[in-house]
């Protein structure tokens, strides 16, 4: 029966302990455990996998995906950060750039900056083509000039006083529509995700005057074309208290951890402790500090159990992204059943 629990402990859980982490790799492929039939099949991962938001707001969204290896996981992860398109700013033309900012600073720092364009209603822009169409492009105009205040006190030294738009933010980036796309899109809804994204400060006398073509691309050439700011998952945490824990060391216990992990209980007149949310767990490994509590906790982590977080940089609701990147991995394992049923028929 012993042995019987540490094979499934083997199978199911990554154990962490004072001086390493046990059990690291996957060990359920067919023929490696005696009595386990760990041949993939279809109708039971149906069965087990399962997809739970846990949280979802405007720009961010944490779900568990439950169910699958490591490596599916992580293609999933990585295909958010990198193959998930955008748009963003690829090409500057400086008309007049008087700042103390270099053309090529600039254009690299216009170019992180997130726009709300949907970029599935945009085509990828042919290599080479120097011209862009409403299909492939999106249009901005950048034109300020630093003025002083002639309403500023003579003794001030503010320059938000002194001077009038020494500060360009990206509110003052205006969308050119191109060919028809003043009727595709609705006035406002092509913009910058964010309007107070400082660009550059100017000082009396001094001007920017750019154009800027915006086309759709991936992270996998550019990170400006990254969809996400994070996209990380880990493991569900599993605290086991191998006997109780009562008492001062029930409290010394709860201070270990994460707060909302460790609750204390009484229980009889008797402080005991108890497991409430294993989740909130960071595993900062502080147990392992305190000689008398490091054998009475079990730290692992569930082994197909990933806990996502997304957060989108406000291009696209990051529930939209998910859906994204399943098309993208949906696509993939298309193309590779397609060469394999290629090589087949060769």
């Amino acid at each position: 029966m012993a042995a019987s629990g540490a094979v499934e402990e083997m199978r199911s859980r990554v154990v962490l302990g004072e001086f390493g982490v046990r059990n690291v790799h996957t060990t359920d492929f067919p023929g490696n455990y005696c009595g386990y039939d760990d041949t993939w099949d279809q109708s039971r991962f149906e069965k087990e996998f399962r997809v739970d938001v846990v949280h979802m707001d405007e720009n961010s969204l944490e779900f568990d995906m439950v169910g699958i290896d490591a490596a599916i996981a992580n293609a999933f992860r990585r295909i958010l950060l990198a193959e998930v398109p955008t748009m963003a700013v690829e090409k500057v033309f400086v008309y007049n750039n008087t700042s103390i900012v270099q053309d090529e600073i600039l254009a690299h720092r216009l170019g992180l900056i997130p726009i709300r364009a949907d970029p599935r209603l945009f085509e990828y822009r042919n290599q080479g083509d120097e011209v862009g169409t409403e299909i492939d492009t999106l249009q901005f105009q950048l034109k300020v000039k630093c003025t002083r205040n002639p309403q500023a006190a003579k003794d001030s030294s503010d320059p938000n006083e002194l001077y009038l738009n020494h500060k360009v933010y990206t509110k003052h980036m205006t969308w050119i529509p191109l060919g028809n796309q003043a009727d595709v899109f609705p006035e406002g809804t092509i913009r910058p995700v964010h309007d107070d994204i400082l660009i550059a400060q100017l000082r009396p006398g001094q001007e920017l005057d750019l154009l800027m073509h915006c086309v759709k691309g991936i992270g996998k050439d550019h990170a400006k074309f990254s969809p996400v700011a994070t996209a990380s998952y880990r493991l569900l945490p599993d605290i086991t208290l191998l006997q109780p824990v009562e008492g001062e060391a029930a409290e010394e216990l709860s201070r270990c951890f994460s707060p909302g992990v460790i609750q204390v209980q009484d229980v009889k007149g008797k402080k005991v402790a108890t497991v409430a949310n294993p989740r909130l767990d960071t595993f900062s490994r502080e147990i392992f500090r305190h000689e008398n509590l490091k054998k009475l906790v079990r730290l692992a982590r569930v082994r197909d159990h990933y806990i996502f977080s997304v957060e989108s940089t406000g291009v696209l609701p990051p529930e939209v992204l998910v859906g994204e990147a399943i098309k993208v991995l949906m696509g993939k394992c298309r193309r590779f059943v397609d060469e394999l049923d290629s090589v087949q028929m060769d």
